[in-house]
Protein backbone atom coordinates (compact mmCIF):
# COMPACT_ATOMS: atom_id res chain seq x y z
CA UNK A 1 0.00 0.00 0.00
CA UNK A 2 1.65 3.39 -0.85
CA UNK A 3 1.18 5.97 1.80
CA UNK A 4 1.72 9.92 1.55
CA UNK A 5 3.41 11.09 5.01
CA UNK A 6 2.75 14.77 3.87
CA UNK A 7 5.56 16.38 6.18
CA UNK A 8 9.00 16.76 5.98
CA UNK A 9 10.56 13.28 7.67
CA UNK A 10 11.05 10.05 6.86
CA UNK A 11 9.06 6.88 8.93
CA UNK A 12 8.81 3.06 8.18
CA UNK A 13 6.45 0.70 8.82
CA UNK A 14 6.20 -3.17 8.14
CA UNK A 15 4.07 -3.99 4.81
CA UNK A 16 3.67 0.08 4.04
CA UNK A 17 5.06 1.91 1.30
CA UNK A 18 5.57 5.14 2.95
CA UNK A 19 6.95 8.29 0.87
CA UNK A 20 7.50 12.15 2.53
CA UNK A 21 6.99 15.07 0.91
CA UNK A 22 7.51 18.65 2.66
CA UNK A 23 4.23 20.45 3.42
CA UNK A 24 5.40 23.33 1.59
CA UNK A 25 6.98 21.10 -1.65
CA UNK A 26 3.79 21.66 -4.22
CA UNK A 27 5.72 20.23 -6.66
CA UNK A 28 6.69 16.83 -5.35
CA UNK A 29 3.03 16.63 -3.67
CA UNK A 30 1.84 16.54 -7.88
CA UNK A 31 4.42 14.40 -8.18
CA UNK A 32 3.76 11.76 -5.92
CA UNK A 33 -0.21 12.43 -5.52
CA UNK A 34 -1.32 10.41 -8.34
CA UNK A 35 0.25 6.67 -6.68
CA UNK A 36 -1.20 8.12 -3.31
CA UNK A 37 -3.87 5.16 -1.59
CA UNK A 38 -3.43 6.99 1.68
CA UNK A 39 -2.52 10.55 2.87
CA UNK A 40 -1.03 11.16 6.15
CA UNK A 41 -2.09 14.51 6.40
CA UNK A 42 -0.95 17.01 9.29
CA UNK A 43 -1.73 20.73 8.37
CA UNK A 44 -1.30 21.73 5.21
CA UNK A 45 -5.13 21.87 3.49
CA UNK A 46 -6.30 19.02 1.20
CA UNK A 47 -8.44 20.32 -1.53
CA UNK A 48 -10.98 18.96 -3.76
CA UNK A 49 -8.31 19.99 -6.37
CA UNK A 50 -5.83 17.81 -4.63
CA UNK A 51 -8.04 14.85 -4.12
CA UNK A 52 -8.78 14.70 -7.76
CA UNK A 53 -4.94 14.15 -8.68
CA UNK A 54 -4.97 11.25 -6.28
CA UNK A 55 -7.51 8.60 -8.56
CA UNK A 56 -6.01 5.92 -6.25
CA UNK A 57 -6.89 7.61 -2.83
CA UNK A 58 -9.00 5.70 -0.35
CA UNK A 59 -8.29 7.09 2.85
CA UNK A 60 -7.21 10.48 4.00
CA UNK A 61 -5.74 10.11 7.60
CA UNK A 62 -5.54 13.48 9.78
CA UNK A 63 -2.56 12.51 12.01
CA UNK A 64 -4.35 14.18 14.79
CA UNK A 65 -7.68 15.40 15.46
CA UNK A 66 -8.56 18.68 14.07
CA UNK A 67 -10.15 18.13 10.65
CA UNK A 68 -10.89 21.67 9.37
CA UNK A 69 -8.56 21.54 7.06
CA UNK A 70 -9.51 18.90 4.81
CA UNK A 71 -12.19 19.50 2.52
CA UNK A 72 -15.24 16.89 3.92
CA UNK A 73 -17.39 17.22 1.35
CA UNK A 74 -15.51 16.88 -1.54
CA UNK A 75 -13.51 13.90 0.02
CA UNK A 76 -17.08 12.63 0.88
CA UNK A 77 -18.05 13.01 -3.03
CA UNK A 78 -15.28 10.89 -4.21
CA UNK A 79 -15.52 7.90 -1.69
CA UNK A 80 -12.72 8.80 0.05
CA UNK A 81 -12.37 8.21 3.88
CA UNK A 82 -11.62 10.19 6.61
CA UNK A 83 -10.08 9.64 9.80
CA UNK A 84 -8.34 11.43 12.65
CA UNK A 85 -7.07 9.78 16.05
CA UNK A 86 -8.56 12.12 19.03
CA UNK A 87 -6.46 12.48 21.71
CA UNK A 88 -3.22 11.00 20.91
CA UNK A 89 -1.59 14.53 21.41
CA UNK A 90 -3.63 15.88 24.40
CA UNK A 91 -0.78 15.21 27.00
CA UNK A 92 1.23 17.34 24.60
CA UNK A 93 -0.95 20.30 23.98
CA UNK A 94 -2.22 20.34 27.69
CA UNK A 95 1.69 20.47 28.46
CA UNK A 96 2.07 23.54 25.77
CA UNK A 97 -1.14 25.52 27.05
CA UNK A 98 0.22 25.32 30.14
CA UNK A 99 4.00 26.44 29.13
CA UNK A 100 2.31 29.58 27.03
CA UNK A 101 0.25 30.73 30.07
CA UNK A 102 3.11 30.90 32.33
CA UNK A 103 5.60 32.50 29.53
CA UNK A 104 2.85 35.08 29.38
CA UNK A 105 2.33 35.88 32.84
CA UNK A 106 6.29 35.80 33.74
CA UNK A 107 6.50 38.26 30.48
CA UNK A 108 8.90 35.78 28.66
CA UNK A 109 8.89 37.55 25.45
CA UNK A 110 10.20 41.19 27.12
CA UNK A 111 12.73 39.33 29.31
CA UNK A 112 14.20 37.25 26.58
CA UNK A 113 14.64 40.66 24.17
CA UNK A 114 16.30 42.28 27.22
CA UNK A 115 18.70 39.77 28.24
CA UNK A 116 19.57 39.24 24.63
CA UNK A 117 20.18 42.50 24.59
CA UNK A 118 21.97 42.71 27.69
CA UNK A 119 19.59 44.55 29.66
CA UNK A 120 18.55 41.22 31.24
CA UNK A 121 19.36 42.71 35.53
CA UNK A 122 18.05 44.62 36.89
CA UNK A 123 14.23 44.27 35.72
CA UNK A 124 12.03 46.75 34.75
CA UNK A 125 9.29 47.53 37.64
CA UNK A 126 6.65 47.39 34.29
CA UNK A 127 8.08 43.26 34.04
CA UNK A 128 6.75 42.26 37.43
CA UNK A 129 4.71 39.17 36.40
CA UNK A 130 2.02 37.21 38.23
CA UNK A 131 2.02 33.87 39.56
CA UNK A 132 -0.58 30.74 38.57
CA UNK A 133 -0.81 30.01 42.16
CA UNK A 134 -4.74 31.79 43.58
CA UNK A 135 -5.32 32.82 39.93
CA UNK A 136 -8.55 31.62 38.32
CA UNK A 137 -8.44 30.02 35.08
CA UNK A 138 -11.00 29.24 32.69
CA UNK A 139 -11.18 26.25 29.83
CA UNK A 140 -12.80 26.86 26.78
CA UNK A 141 -13.91 23.21 26.22
CA UNK A 142 -13.91 20.10 28.47
CA UNK A 143 -12.67 17.28 26.25
CA UNK A 144 -9.55 15.27 27.02
CA UNK A 145 -6.50 18.13 27.13
CA UNK A 146 -8.92 20.52 28.98
CA UNK A 147 -9.19 17.68 31.37
CA UNK A 148 -5.21 16.80 31.57
CA UNK A 149 -4.75 21.01 31.86
CA UNK A 150 -7.29 20.72 34.43
CA UNK A 151 -5.17 18.33 37.08
CA UNK A 152 -1.77 20.15 35.75
CA UNK A 153 -3.19 23.87 36.96
CA UNK A 154 -4.85 22.64 40.12
CA UNK A 155 -1.48 21.33 40.96
CA UNK A 156 -0.11 24.31 41.08
CA UNK A 157 -2.43 26.10 43.32
CA UNK A 158 -4.94 27.46 40.11
CA UNK A 159 -8.40 27.74 40.76
CA UNK A 160 -10.27 26.43 37.35
CA UNK A 161 -13.43 26.61 35.86
CA UNK A 162 -14.89 25.68 32.42
CA UNK A 163 -17.65 26.10 29.87
CA UNK A 164 -18.81 22.92 27.61
CA UNK A 165 -20.74 22.05 24.54
CA UNK A 166 -23.43 20.18 26.75
CA UNK A 167 -24.49 22.17 30.09
CA UNK A 168 -22.49 20.09 33.29
CA UNK A 169 -24.60 22.16 36.11
CA UNK A 170 -23.71 19.57 38.36
CA UNK A 171 -20.59 20.10 38.43
CA UNK A 172 -19.46 23.43 40.62
CA UNK A 173 -16.96 24.16 38.04
CA UNK A 174 -18.68 24.65 35.03
CA UNK A 175 -20.28 28.09 33.86
CA UNK A 176 -22.22 29.19 30.88
CA UNK A 177 -19.24 31.27 28.67
CA UNK A 178 -19.88 34.60 29.21
CA UNK A 179 -20.34 33.66 33.18
CA UNK A 180 -16.54 31.73 32.33
CA UNK A 181 -15.42 34.90 30.54
CA UNK A 182 -16.43 37.53 33.20
CA UNK A 183 -14.02 35.51 36.11
CA UNK A 184 -11.40 34.26 34.47
CA UNK A 185 -7.86 35.69 35.45
CA UNK A 186 -6.41 33.24 32.36
CA UNK A 187 -8.57 31.80 29.18
CA UNK A 188 -7.15 28.56 27.44
CA UNK A 189 -8.88 27.40 23.83
CA UNK A 190 -9.45 24.23 23.67
CA UNK A 191 -12.60 23.76 21.04
CA UNK A 192 -12.26 22.47 17.49
CA UNK A 193 -13.08 25.36 14.78
CA UNK A 194 -16.40 24.88 13.37
CA UNK A 195 -19.06 26.96 11.71
CA UNK A 196 -20.48 27.98 15.17
CA UNK A 197 -16.90 28.50 16.41
CA UNK A 198 -15.98 30.72 14.06
CA UNK A 199 -14.67 34.16 16.05
CA UNK A 200 -16.52 33.30 18.93
CA UNK A 201 -14.07 35.26 20.99
CA UNK A 202 -14.91 38.40 19.58
CA UNK A 203 -14.17 42.02 20.47
CA UNK A 204 -17.30 42.16 23.01
CA UNK A 205 -16.36 38.60 24.45
CA UNK A 206 -13.08 39.69 25.02
CA UNK A 207 -14.26 42.83 26.49
CA UNK A 208 -15.70 40.32 29.48
CA UNK A 209 -12.17 39.46 30.31
CA UNK A 210 -10.74 40.98 33.44
CA UNK A 211 -8.70 43.74 33.30
CA UNK A 212 -4.89 42.28 32.70
CA UNK A 213 -6.28 38.77 31.56
CA UNK A 214 -3.94 36.27 29.33
CA UNK A 215 -5.77 34.56 26.58
CA UNK A 216 -3.88 31.50 25.69
CA UNK A 217 -4.86 29.21 22.56
CA UNK A 218 -3.37 25.86 21.00
CA UNK A 219 -6.48 24.63 19.45
CA UNK A 220 -7.53 27.25 16.21
CA UNK A 221 -7.01 30.64 15.09
CA UNK A 222 -9.91 31.55 14.29
CA UNK A 223 -12.22 30.96 16.89
CA UNK A 224 -10.76 34.25 18.29
CA UNK A 225 -11.16 37.21 16.28
CA UNK A 226 -7.95 38.80 15.55
CA UNK A 227 -8.10 41.86 15.32
CA UNK A 228 -10.51 42.18 18.00
CA UNK A 229 -7.18 40.04 20.31
CA UNK A 230 -4.46 42.96 18.86
CA UNK A 231 -6.91 46.18 19.64
CA UNK A 232 -7.34 44.68 23.37
CA UNK A 233 -3.99 43.54 23.91
CA UNK A 234 -2.84 47.01 22.48
CA UNK A 235 -4.96 49.15 24.85
CA UNK A 236 -3.89 47.30 27.52
CA UNK A 237 -7.48 45.61 28.26
CA UNK A 238 -5.36 42.03 28.48
CA UNK A 239 -2.38 41.80 29.55
CA UNK A 240 -0.87 39.19 27.42
CA UNK A 241 -1.65 36.05 25.16
CA UNK A 242 0.27 32.85 24.64
CA UNK A 243 -0.83 31.53 21.00
CA UNK A 244 0.24 28.76 19.23
CA UNK A 245 -2.28 28.78 16.12
CA UNK A 246 -3.61 31.48 14.08
CA UNK A 247 -6.20 32.49 11.52
CA UNK A 248 -3.68 32.56 7.95
CA UNK A 249 -1.19 30.24 8.71
CA UNK A 250 1.83 29.99 8.74
CA UNK A 251 2.10 33.59 10.35
CA UNK A 252 3.12 36.29 8.37
CA UNK A 253 6.46 38.11 9.40
CA UNK A 254 4.73 41.58 9.67
CA UNK A 255 1.43 40.56 11.52
CA UNK A 256 0.62 43.11 13.93
CA UNK A 257 0.72 39.85 16.91
CA UNK A 258 4.29 40.17 16.44
CA UNK A 259 5.32 43.79 17.35
CA UNK A 260 3.78 43.14 20.73
CA UNK A 261 6.04 41.94 23.56
CA UNK A 262 3.35 40.52 25.59
CA UNK A 263 2.26 38.18 23.15
CA UNK A 264 4.29 34.85 23.06
CA UNK A 265 3.96 32.25 20.03
CA UNK A 266 4.77 29.25 17.90
CA UNK A 267 4.19 28.06 14.95
CA UNK A 268 1.36 25.20 15.57
CA UNK A 269 3.49 22.84 17.26
CA UNK A 270 2.22 22.14 20.61
CA UNK A 271 1.12 18.72 19.86
CA UNK A 272 4.73 18.37 18.31
CA UNK A 273 6.81 15.59 20.60
CA UNK A 274 8.24 12.47 20.06
CA UNK A 275 5.72 10.79 21.99
CA UNK A 276 3.00 11.77 20.00
CA UNK A 277 4.61 10.82 16.49
CA UNK A 278 5.05 7.60 18.04
CA UNK A 279 1.26 7.57 19.29
CA UNK A 280 0.29 8.97 16.04
CA UNK A 281 1.77 6.67 13.90
CA UNK A 282 0.43 3.38 15.76
CA UNK A 283 -2.86 4.69 14.66
CA UNK A 284 -2.11 5.48 11.10
CA UNK A 285 -0.46 2.45 10.81
CA UNK A 286 -3.31 0.48 12.12
CA UNK A 287 -6.04 1.84 9.95
CA UNK A 288 -3.67 1.30 6.93
CA UNK A 289 -3.73 -2.45 8.26
CA UNK A 290 -7.68 -2.14 8.81
CA UNK A 291 -7.78 -0.64 5.04
CA UNK A 292 -6.40 -3.32 3.08
CA UNK A 293 -8.65 -5.97 5.13
CA UNK A 294 -11.57 -4.26 4.61
CA UNK A 295 -11.78 -3.71 8.52
CA UNK A 296 -13.88 -0.94 9.98
CA UNK A 297 -11.45 2.57 10.56
CA UNK A 298 -10.48 3.55 13.63
CA UNK A 299 -12.14 6.76 14.62
CA UNK A 300 -13.51 7.83 10.92
CA UNK A 301 -15.06 11.11 10.23
CA UNK A 302 -16.07 10.88 6.33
Amino acid sequence: MRVLLHYDMDHAEPGLDIVSCSEQDDARLSELLPDAEVIWHVLRPLTGDDMDRAPKLRLIQKLGTGVNTIDLDAAAERGIAVANMPGRNAQAVAETSLLLALAALRKLVAFDARTRRGEGWPADRSLVGGELKGRTVGLLGGGEVAGLLRGMLEAVGARVLYTSRRPRRDDPAWRELDDLLRASDVLSVHIPLTDETHHLLDAGRLALLPPGAIVVNTARGAVIDESALVAALTSGHLGGAGLDVFEREPLDAGDPLLALDNVVVMPHVAWLTGETWDRYFEVAAENCRRLASGQDLLHRVV
